[in-house]
């Protein structure tokens, strides 16, 4: 299996002073072109954004998008009549489809708000945009891989309209994880959070 390593030292950096940005693949004023995207995935922004701070109304269109909180608040409203918070330990997922309009803020007027935000190409485009917000029990990612969002429609997960799987997992000193392909012909994207593997 072809293997690529990328420090986290060599993404993208943006600091806008109410957004520190690190991107992991080309993104808004930084372009690097042997880092485009891995296969369907785009996007992955590891953002911390200022206390009562954020991104105003915008547009996104055939993507799947899905952000995942590590701590503070994130305030979420929508086109499509969403309004809501998402807090560590809740993952959004959403699909733009034929349009949709969503602004993202820090809800918290004293502490800021670290999260992933990650786009996937969609499998089928022009789709009613839809949304999703679901609780993870943080013990079931222990010593373990966790699966948040699959294409598959399950109680257990978030549907995604791509192929594509993504999991978590929280993993003590020592400990050896098998990782099982869920689909032939997929690649296998790792984003280490924290710690050495």
């Amino acid at each position: 299996m072809k293997k690529i390593f990328h420090p986290a030292n060599e993404r993208g950096h943006a600091d806008h002073g109410w957004l520190n940005a690190w991107h992991s693949f080309s993104f808004a004023n930084w372009h690097e072109a042997s880092k485009m995207h891995f296969g369907l995935l785009r996007v992955l922004n590891d953002d911390t954004i200022a206390p009562a701070m954020g991104f105003g109304t915008h547009p996104h269109d055939n993507m799947e998008i899905v952000t995942i909180p590590l701590k503070g608040v994130l305030e979420h409203k929508d086109s499509i009549g969403n309004i809501g918070q998402i807090k560590p330990g809740e993952i959004q997922s959403m699909s733009a489809g034929t349009g949709v309009l969503h602004s993202e803020y820090n809800g918290s007027k004293t502490e800021e708000t670290k999260l992933f935000q990650i786009w996937i190409f969609p499998k089928v485009k022009n789709i009613v945009p839809r949304y999703e917000q679901k609780t993870f029990s943080l013990e079931g990612r222990k010593n373990k891989f966790q699966t948040l969002v699959s294409p598959e429609k399950s109680s257990e997960t978030m549907w995604i309209n791509q192929d594509a799987f993504f999991s978590l997992g929280n993993f003590e000193k020592g400990k050896t994880v098998d990782y099982i392909m869920n689909l032939k012909g997929n690649g296998v994207y790792i984003m280490l959070v924290e710690g050495e593997i």
